[in-house]
């Protein structure tokens, strides 16, 4: 389906619902990143994704890595739209058991490319992938990882970068959740990361800045990006943590925590009168 940018904003908006009643049933969780990488996962799996829902397997799939693994309930509620398992199976998250644990885990649950947990690593596999693809001449098939900013703090990551550069898959887009918020407060205060644009062009990266809440950027920001052939690309996209709610965005102390029963219900209220919106902007 070629879904509009309108429908889109909406489906992002129905993706962010879905993750505030999964946190809120879990009971534990990260908030913040999830909300604000809304929008991008809603754009990779509705328009820039080539991949299978029936198929997840499928030999031509582009490949999608999330480094930063404590997001993964933004991913597990683009999939279940997506229609790689039933949205009732959301409310299971964090559950024994359950297929959709806190950080995902490649062997229980099909379209899931790694299992991440570990800062800092999303990069290096997603290198490794995409060289493989090089080496085998295999055309066609991108690889993609989200990254947060925080974990940039982690020097595997720049490992990783330096590796791209020198062997330049061309076939592989980082996109960095640049929200400027880590689990001990504000990046610029835990571990100073600008001039971060700077940092990647120095490690030989083409590089795009966006915002990334507005969908229509990010579409455009990865045509650009698969357009470029003769070096890595990474997209800083700079995002509201907490998007779409107006008591999370912008405060760190969301990173880690979930809504309890009253904070749901209101952060529910807000998005859902934002849905209604959305919908008779583009009626």
């Amino acid at each position: 389906m070629d879904y509009s940018i309108k429908e889109l904003e909406s489906k992002a908006n129905d993706i962010r619902v879905d993750i505030i009643r999964m946190l809120e049933h879990a009971g534990s969780g990260h908030s913040a990143g999830p909300l604000g990488l809304a929008d991008i996962f809603t754009a990779l799996y509705f328009k820039i994704l080539k991949h299978d829902p029936k198929r997840p397997d499928w030999d031509e799939r582009d490949i999608l890595i999330l480094s930063n693994g404590h997001c993964v309930p933004v991913r597990y509620a683009a999939m279940a739209h997506a229609d790689y398992f039933p949205k009732t199976e959301l409310l299971t998250l964090r559950q024994l058991g359950s297929r959709l644990q806190g950080h995902p885990e490649r062997l229980r649950l099909p379209g899931m490319e790694t299992t991440s947990g570990p800062l800092g690593s999303g990069l290096s596999q997603a290198t490794g992938m995409a060289l493989a693809l090089k080496m085998d001449e295999i055309k066609g098939r991108s690889v993609y990882v989200v990254c947060s900013d925080g974990e940039l703090d982690e020097g595997n990551s720049w490992e990783a970068a330096m590796l791209a550069a020198k062997y330049n898959p061309g076939n592989l887009i980082a996109i960095v959740d640049r929200n400027n918020i880590q689990i001990d407060g504000p990046t610029e205060l835990v571990m100073p990361l600008e001039n971060l644009r700077a940092k990647w062009e120095a490690f030989g990266w083409f590089v795009l800045e966006i915002n990334g809440n507005d969908i229509e950027a990010i579409i455009s920001a990865v045509e650009m990006a698969k357009a470029v052939t003769e070096k890595p690309v990474v997209i800083i996209a700079h995002t509201i943590p907490g998007k779409g709610v107006d008591f999370m965005e912008h405060d760190f102390h969301w990173h880690g925590k979930p809504p309890n029963r009253e904070e749901a219900k209101k952060a529910l209220h807000e998005l859902r009168t934002l849905g209604g919106k959305i919908r008779s902007e583009h009626q």
